[in-house]
């Protein structure tokens, strides 16, 4: 009887992960080139903007002129450089980092 329910519940994840990924593949891409204009974002940018993401996602609830991710940035290095600066990888809060296992 379990089995029948998870192979039903994978057949519907199956199935949403293809719809989404087929209407997502028909999106119309849009060429911002001639707004990004001025200074190129690298990693140590992409790093500032990742440790202040909080207060960059609060500014940008309220205010059109604030976001949270430069839009003129170099791309590969700014993109890691925010994610090791915004501890999407648990750099900065692993369980690890605290030192002996209290028991």
């Amino acid at each position: 009887m379990k089995t029948f329910q998870s192979i039903r519940v994978l057949s519907y994840l199956v199935f949403f992960s293809a719809t989404v990924f087929l209407l997502s593949s028909c999106a119309q891409k849009e060429v911002v080139d001639a707004c990004l204009e001025g200074r190129t974002y690298g990693f140590w940018y992409g790093l500032l903007h990742g440790i202040i993401a909080p207060i960059g996602f609060f500014g940008m609830l309220f205010q059109d002129d604030v976001v949270m991710y430069a839009s003129n940035n170099n791309g590969t290095w700014y993109a890691l450089g925010f994610l090791i600066g915004s501890g999407g990888w648990g750099i900065l809060g692993g369980k690890t980092l605290g030192g002996k296992k209290k028991n």
